[in-house]
Parts: C-alpha cells; structure tokens; sequence
C-alpha cells in the first residue's frame, strides 16, 4: 500500500480520497454475504461527480460526529493504554493498484489496524448488549481495511466517554475480500467509463 502523510480531513486528504471507492462506503459495493449492493450505482455517480467538479462533496456532518471526532484521540489513548501498544496515526493508504483506498484510525504493529467508532448514547448501549452487531455494522469496512493494508485483522472499538468501551476484533475473511477486490475491479473500470463519458458532454 501506498500512505499518504497528512492530517485526515485536511485538503491533502480530500484530495488523495478524490475518485476511489473508499473502505468506509465499501457496503455501498457489497452486502456482508459478498453479494452487489443496491447502493452500488449511486456511488459511483457521486465519486464520478466529484472528479469532474474537482473536489469531494463534504456530507452534512451532525453534532454527534462532530462530538465523534472530538472524542477519537479519548479513545485511541484507551487502546493504547490497555492494549500496550503504540499506535502509528496515517493520514490515508491508497492500495497498490490506486483502485480503493482507506483510513484506519491507526495502524498497530505490522498485523493489525484500529478503527474507531464514537456513536451516540443509544448506538454505544446497543453495542454493549450486543458486541456482534458491532462487527456485523462495520464488517465490509474492516474487511476493506485489510484488503488495502494487507492486515490481517482490525481492532474496532466503540467509545462514549464515560461508559465502558466496547472492543471487538474482525479477522480476515480471506473469501469475502477476494469477492469484494473482484467487485472493486470491476467497479472501478465502470467509474472510469462514467467519468470519461461525463468529460465527454
């Protein structure tokens, strides 16, 4: 993988994120059984859009992730300080191939990447119940991670300050990334020909 060292959400990030498929909306590609998501088409259109107007289109970002972002470094000092580890901070990795790229909130020793979710009360206590809707909700992401990092798990974590962090790890599905890297291929080639064809008009 190729990393881009930059401060994420900075112009230098946006700009490197500009027309690839990203590993946070890779369940906009495939469902979590591997199969084409209905999604699919208006993504590509978005990324397309974006690289003829020459910029990403920032979503609406709500307070709860603007308390998200504020509460990150909270929660990537709990991992370290509990996991023993130092946490390598990356801007954005792009995969050898420049077709997808991702960025994980920290890259852990040479196996593994961190990612880190900081949702709201109700969606925190849903997790603590139940830890495997937390995998299920972010599996295509960490599964993507790992296909652009060539990892070979992810530690996701969710985190409300104040209450208990839950923490599960997501192994590599050796099977499902082989069914996901075909449909990037396959999509990337599509948002080529979509981008060509919208230079065209």
């Amino acid at each position: 993988m190729k990393i881009i060292t930059c401060d994420q959400y900075s112009d230098e990030y946006w700009a490197a994120k500009l027309g690839i498929p990203t590993s946070s909306n890779f369940d906009k590609l495939v469902t979590t059984k591997g199969k084409t998501s209905i999604q699919r088409k208006k993504y590509m259109f978005k990324l397309a859009g974006e690289v003829i107007l020459g910029h990403c289109v920032e979503g609406y970002q709500s307070q709860s992730m603007a308390n998200g972002l504020e509460t990150e470094a909270e929660a990537r000092e709990f991992y370290e300080f509990t996991s023993g580890t130092k946490i390598e901070q990356v801007g954005f990795c792009i995969s050898d191939d420049s077709k997808c790229g991702s960025s994980p909130d920290g890259l852990v020793e040479t196996d593994g990447c961190l990612e880190i979710k900081c949702p709201e009360i109700h969606t925190h206590v849903g997790y603590m119940l139940n830890p495997d809707s937390l995998k299920t909700s972010y599996f295509q992401q960490a599964q993507g991670q790992m296909l652009v990092t060539d990892r070979k798990w992810v530690d996701l974590i969710s985190y409300f300050s104040g209450m208990k962090p839950v923490m599960v790890r997501i192994e590599r599905d050796k099977e499902f990334i082989d069914a996901l890297k075909k449909e990037i291929d396959v999509f990337y080639e599509e948002l080529q020909t979509t981008i060509k064809q919208l230079e065209e008009k």
